[in-house]
């Protein structure tokens, strides 16, 4: 019995960090710009690029170039994966596009370098890359036939929409800045610019005690819940009773719950971006450049959709948004919890004896690592350096940074819901193989050279 309580503690840890710590300002934008893609997008625009008709030459370099340069981990860029598929990309340069943002954008690249090596970013970057084309020209050639009737059906569903307008491209944009300035971890975000201390008395007490309720090993990843954090928790569920009452049958009208949805989203957005830290004497409000950009973003993001978007384009969006969120995010919360639960059966001793040296299974096991047990995209950097102090070969390391991303088991789960379950365990087959070759090929470089 306590065996399985330390299972359900560890899950629901899992869970409230998780929560807390990259709904807010990775997912939630996300889920907006996959709305707001499917519904001001014209058809014609994604297919141009990534159509199933469109030459390949441009197709997967297109596709693969958009993940390289989103930072987002592998729960955010599943909504937008969604978002292009649905207004009619083909399988194969959305699968590149899943594949390759979490795996190999931009931050992930550079942080892998300074924290394992070049050597490693590079070998990372450039199999990435190959096998994210490769994957998806296979996956585009293995259903080809259920590509042509995807193809089809958007065609009935989207082919009579008007160009966009350029107001529903700022506000796309505007969408993108304001994932950047929440997520992004550059010294102009992160710098703070003023402070301000509340006289509110009881906050280090809260986190202490959260502390206890869920307690975090940082050495495995684990993030623990702060005050901030619970506080994020329960508006992140006044968003999703108020979505409820608000969007659920918006075709049948604006209502004040509908107004009083977006009103929290924002509200909430803006509370994420702040850093909060407890003292004795009070609570510290810490205003950095994050903070700023997102307030910014989410104010210019609010009077657009009154003034700017037509009622059809407003209630489009947040129709399409809500689905989307209906959706994913169930799944996210079952997928999540399991991680927590199967990682505490996981022990960091195997490490060395399972994946000590390049062999396969050493480099399989890397990548059953990377299914069960998760971290957010940059996390798994600082991870990937405990398995290697541990006695992990770089070859299965390898393959497990790429395997990590992908094929995390709610990642797996929600693929299946959009391409369909066949769909998403053959995707699943072919990234463990590639990621175990690339372990294989990359160890075997490492063992060469030196």
């Amino acid at each position: 019995m306590d065996f399985i309580l330390r299972l359900i503690t560890s899950g629901l840890g899992n869970l409230a960090s998780y929560l807390a710590a990259h709904v807010l300002l990775c997912l939630l934008p996300a889920f907006y710009i996959a709305g707001a893609m499917t519904a001001l997008i014209p058809k014609e625009t994604i297919t141009r690029y990534l159509g199933r008709n469109t030459p390949g030459i441009i197709s997967y370099p297109a596709s693969a170039a958009a993940g390289f340069l989103l930072a987002v981990c592998s729960c955010t860029v599943i909504p937008l994966f969604a978002g292009i598929y649905k207004k009619g990309a083909g399988i194969g340069p959305a699968i590149t596009f899943l594949f390759v943002a979490p795996a190999v954008n931009v931050l992930a690249i550079v942080y892998t370098g300074q924290i394992l090596g070049m050597d490693l970013a590079i070998a990372r970057l450039v199999l990435s890359l190959v096998f994210g084309i490769g994957i998806g020209v296979i996956m585009a050639l293995i259903f080809s036939r259920q590509d042509a009737e995807h193809d089809a059906a958007t065609d009935a569903m989207f082919a009579g929409q008007a160009a966009m307008r350029r107001a529903a491209v700022l506000f796309m944009l505007v969408l993108v800045t304001l994932l950047v300035a929440g997520t992004f971890q550059f010294d102009f975000l992160t710098r703070s610019y003023a402070s301000l201390t509340l006289p509110i008395s009881g906050v280090d007490t809260f986190q202490a005690w959260l502390g206890q309720l869920v307690p975090f090993d940082p050495a495995r990843g684990e993030e623990g819940v702060t005050a901030q954090g619970a506080l994020l928790i329960g508006m992140l569920g006044l968003i999703g009773l108020a979505s409820w009452r608000g969007i659920e049958n918006i075709h049948e009208g604006f209502n004040r719950w509908t107004w009083t949805s977006t009103a929290l989203v924002g509200l909430t957005l803006v509370f994420a971006s702040l850093t909060l830290i407890p003292a004795n004497s009070g609570v510290t409000l810490a205003f950095t450049g994050k903070f700023f950009g997102v307030l910014a973003a989410t104010l210019a993001l609010g009077w657009m959709l009154k003034k700017q978007l037509s009622e059809d384009e407003t209630r489009d969006t947040l129709w399409e948004t809500w689905k989307f969120a209906k959706q994913i995010f169930p799944l996210l919360v079952v997928g999540v919890f399991a991680v927590g639960a199967i990682r505490e059966l996981v022990q960091p001793a195997w490490i060395q004896a399972l994946a000590g040296s390049n062999t396969l299974t050493g480099n399989v096991v890397g990548v059953i690592f990377g299914i069960f047990m998760y971290f957010p995209t940059l996390v798994e950097v600082p991870i990937a350096q405990m398995f290697l102090s541990l006695g992990m070969h770089k070859g299965p390391l390898l393959a497990y940074l790429i395997s990590d991303p992908e094929l995390s088991l709610q990642s797996i789960l929600i693929t299946a819901t959009i391409i369909g379950r066949f769909r998403a365990w053959v995707y699943v087959f072919w990234v463990a193989l590639f990621s175990t070759l690339a372990g294989l090929i990359y160890g075997a470089w490492v063992d060469f050279i030196f």
